[in-house]
């Protein structure tokens, strides 16, 4: 009998006995590939978040483990990132951003996500797509094309080893073993809908605010195929399948509420605030704005940057040594080239709004010819430099594109430091006449109303209801 139709099977009869082949799921191979990536893969996509509710997700994660049959075997990380996502690395090494924490209503919801990555382990898709000998070979290959582990990650190769699609089938079996899960630990399995529900709700906010990209806002496995429509109302008739009614079982709304409370939204200022092209650091009191077409992702290591026709980059910094800042530069592009071979043309020594500057192209050696590289610092003061490193298909725009973008670089006014200002989830009681326009104006948001349907649903806004609404970092209550 296939794992599909062993789940489904269980989900039908309302079996609680885990199936014996699930402890299986986890072999100490996995393990130590797992942990192997774990350190990476933080890194690459924002680090931990630390606070109470990176215990609170470690917990619902085990009793989450427990009904699968595999307690003890996984390891779930709350990371400090502002993309809704979810995703699983073979291992049973499971992740969910803070992002996607703030936008569910319920602990029922959370562990259904989590139920659906624990699903993934469970079935072993990752194996079936051979994808972990892909993850493990991809960045052995294109290390070894460059010679250089920085540059790989430049050209992308560390988001494509940890993004996995997911066939249609694999995502429904998914979906079946995280709902048998959730009804096991006891949640109410129909909050597997209505975590869709708050996903669709997320993704429709990002595309009417206009505020980034809207492919931020869902998860991998819940973009590769519709939100709303059939996979909702599955969800929905396989919650009916365990015979439980709507409500059987609890979601645990209140302690999750409360759990989340005081949870940052959006940026976190120690790694910078992107705003749609531009980068903002509050406390380094730099800045900078990438041309149009170009998107920027942060992490704790530096900013990734993206743009038209494969250009590709980051930015990052770090402590001026001594011989100032072509000393700088000398020490950090060895760092960045490796082994590569790489011919490194002229420094030209200027000035950027005011800050000394240095640029310097590169050329690098690939198996389809040379590549440019083009290589921009900046002494910022205090002793800190930072730099660009930019990779681009040989082109007139690309090189005009990556001029305008080392000459935006400058440092924050103080009345630009003053708006840079934290945000924060905020569970709060709706008084007697306040309605869903009163309320909307406390919210921390241009689109306030918006994004309070977004995070609690419509209808949501009653009095005596406890709603979310996001403000300023100690503001209680009073957005901006």
């Amino acid at each position: 009998m296939s794992v599909f139709v062993l789940a489904l099977s269980l989900i039908v009869a309302g079996c609680d006995h885990p199936a014996p082949e699930y402890a299986a799921s986890v072999s100490q191979e996995d393990r130590d590939f797992g942990a192997q990536q774990h350190p990476q893969l933080l890194a690459q996509f924002g680090g931990e978040y630390r606070g109470p509710q990176e215990g609170y997700v470690q917990r619902l994660g085990a009793t989450v483990a427990d009904a699968a049959g595999l307690g003890g075997r996984c390891t779930f990380t709350l990371v400090n990132s502002d993309v809704v996502n979810a995703f699983a690395v073979p291992g049973c090494y499971i992740y969910v951003t803070r992002g996607l924490m703030a936008i569910v209503s319920s602990e029922a919801e959370l562990a259904s996500v989590l139920g659906h990555e624990v699903g993934h382990i469970v079935a072993r898709h990752s194996e079936r797509q051979q994808s972990r000998s892909l993850w493990s070979m991809l960045g052995v290959i294109v290390v070894s094309l460059t010679g250089s582990e920085r540059l790989t990650r430049l050209a992308g190769a560390a988001a494509e080893m940890f993004t996995l699609r997911y066939s249609r089938g694999q995502e429904y079996e998914a979906d079946e073993l995280g709902i048998r899960f959730l009804r096991r630990a006891g949640y109410d399995p129909y909050a597997a809908g209505d975590m869709l529900g708050a996903l669709d709700r997320q993704q429709a906010f990002l595309t009417d605010s206009g505020g980034r990209d809207a492919a931020r806002g869902v998860p991998e496995w819940a973009l590769s195929h519709p939100l709303t429509g059939k996979r909702v109302e599955r969800a929905h008739h396989l919650a009916e399948e365990t015979g439980l009614a709507d409500g059987a079982l609890p979601d645990k709304a209140p302690a999750y509420l409360a759990a989340i409370d005081g949870l940052l939204y959006g940026d976190d200022p120690e790694q910078g605030f992107v705003l749609g092209r531009r980068f903002a650091h509050p406390i380094m009191r730099i800045g900078f704005e990438a041309p149009e077409g170009f998107t920027l992702a942060n992490s704790p290591q530096a900013i990734t940057l993206s743009g038209p026709a494969g250009v590709r980059g980051e930015f990052a910094g770090g402590p001026i040594p001594p011989g100032g800042l072509p000393a700088y530069v000398e020490t950090m592009l060895p760092q960045l080239l490796g082994d590569v071979p790489a011919e490194i043309g002229m420094a030209q020594a200027t000035v950027v709004n005011g800050l000394p500057a240095i640029i310097v192209p590169v050329r690098i050696a690939t198996r389809q010819g040379s590549l440019p590289l083009a290589v921009a610092a900046y002494d910022a003061g205090g002793g800190h430099a930072y730099h660009f490193a930019i990779v681009s298909p040989p082109s007139d725009a690309s090189a005009a594109a990556i001029l305008r973008l080392f000459t935006s670089f400058h440092l924050l006014a103080p009345e630009e430091v003053a708006r840079l200002r934290p945000r924060v989830v905020r569970v709060v009681i709706v008084a007697p006449g306040e309605t869903e326009r009163s309320l909307a104006r406390r919210v921390a948001d241009p689109h306030g109303q918006a994004l309070l349907t977004a995070l609690n649903g419509p209808g949501a806004v009653h009095p005596g209801a406890h709603v979310k609404i996001v403000t300023f970092a100690g503001a209680d209550g009073a957005g901006s």
